[in-house]
């Protein structure tokens, strides 16, 4: 018989240990169990998502096929408005042929130097035309900078186009040309920025790539002609990026000679690598701050928690919130993410117009007649938390109107979606909208 304290015969901690020892092994089994249970479960969804994005994809090819292409839709040639400082002149630009020729003609202007960075560059009769313009200008001794991304010009453009003339300073930013490129995860930061400085004294920023579809009347976009101060801003936006990215090979590029500090005018730029992403604080913040009205266009509108609650805030409160979309963008993905989240605006009181038979690609806000903003930045997680970015932030009663005139004339190419009508959509729509809801984080 043990004494007392003893804690047992070394038969019997044996028998306890072998007892733990075939419990942790059937836990271990479990757990082992469950890891194989949940990693089917995620493969089976992902395995459906890329079912029913592919039918998607194929249903929205099948549908512009049939439908009759369309080209035209209303606008306005606006008039330059003056800044009420005095300081910039704003010019709105919402089709893309007039776009291309004013910034044409600023580059057959150029005496010093020329920056020009975009998303997309197509090798097509309008992308030749930037090329043989700057090419040319090159050889009058302008020194010209041009920066295009790497992915999103990787399959639609043909390489020989992306050679461009050992004249021109070329930034082809971050190409996917080999598997160090995708085994490093700033690879996933694109430059999603379209902007054209031209000595100093003129700039444009917004919307359009460079191509001839952007030209034509079946892409609605918006971008601004910049005068003033503030175009030092931009060229300091350009001259930054170039030399953080430019590597060896290429020139670094002096810092402007001026900066501005304009009361009406302030250009935030996102920068995933230093981890700078002001343009989403710039929405929220002026949300938050409207009393009247909300007019909002966007080509991708995936709008996080944050950003939902402060649109539904608004209309809350009692101001005329709207959100001008398009029907069918060239995303479809996107479209059906974004549509998950139209019950929840339109019960707290949130308007929903949807952009018919066009591509509608602008990225712009104007609220209560004083704030606007025209930029690149999508509302959707790669714009706000991901890409480069630029958006320019606008206190003006004068742009404003202007930008209140284009909201209202896109709507009248648009329909406006009530909730009675999306409560009653097709039960397949609702099932396909939660399907898809985990992709959102990679939108």
């Amino acid at each position: 018989m043990p004494e007392p304290g003893d804690r047992g015969t070394p038969g019997t901690i044996r028998l306890v240990s072998f007892a733990l020892l075939g419990t942790l092994r059937r836990f271990g089994g479990l757990v082992s169990g469950l890891r194989r249970y949940a990693f089917r479960i995620v493969l089976s969804v992902a395995a459906l998502q890329a079912g029913l994005i592919g039918v998607l994809v194929t249903l929205d090819e099948l549908r512009k096929r049939r439908e009759e292409p369309r080209d035209g839709f209303p606008w306005e040639d606006l008039p330059e408005v003056e800044l009420e400082s005095g300081k910039n002149r704003l010019k709105l630009y919402t089709s893309g042929s007039e776009l291309y020729e004013a910034m044409l003609d600023e580059i057959e202007d150029a005496e010093r130097e020329v920056f020009i960075e975009t998303f997309i560059w197509k090798g097509d009769r309008t992308g030749r035309r930037f090329v043989e313009a700057l090419a040319r200008k090159a050889r009058e001794g302008v020194e010209v900078y041009a920066v295009f991304d790497g992915l999103a010009n990787a399959v639609v453009v043909p390489e020989e186009f992306k050679r461009f003339p050992e004249e021109i300073h070329t930034l082809h930013f971050r190409p996917l040309d080999g598997p160090t490129r995708f085994a490093d995860p700033r690879s996933i930061f694109r430059t999603h920025r379209k902007i054209l400085s031209v000595d100093g004294r003129v700039a444009f920023l917004g919307g359009f790539n460079i191509g001839s579809l952007y030209a034509s009347g079946s892409w609605r976009d918006t971008h601004l002609r910049i005068t003033g101060s503030e175009v030092f801003e931009v060229e300091n936006a350009f001259i930054d990026f170039w030399n953080a990215h430019r590597g060896e090979a290429l020139p670094e590029i002096a810092s402007p000679r001026e900066r501005a500090w304009n009361s009406d005018t302030v250009l935030h730029r996102n920068d995933p690598y230093l981890r700078i992403f002001p343009i989403r604080a710039v929405y929220l913040e002026a949300i938050d701050r409207a009393s009247k009205n909300v007019y909002l266009s966007s080509a991708y509108f995936i709008p996080d928690r944050a950003f939902r609650a402060s649109l539904k805030e608004a209309a809350r409160r009692g101001a005329d919130v709207q959100v001008l979309v398009p029907v069918n963008s060239n995303h479809v993905t996107a479209d059906w993410l974004s549509r998950r989240h139209f019950h929840e605006l339109l019960e707290a009181g949130v308007r929903v117009f949807g952009y018919e038979n066009i591509m509608m690609h602008s990225k712009t806000a104007t609220i209560d007649g004083v704030w606007s903003t025209v930029g690149t930045a999508n509302i959707d997680r790669l714009s706000l938390l991901g890409n480069y970015e630029i958006n320019l932030e606008i206190y003006s009663e004068r742009l404003a109107g202007q930008m209140e005139r284009v909201f209202e004339l896109d709507k009248t190419n648009a329909r406006e979606i009530t909730l009675e009508s999306w409560q009653n959509r097709p039960l397949p729509a609702k099932l396909a909208e939660r399907a898809l809801a985990g992709l959102e984080p990679l939108f």
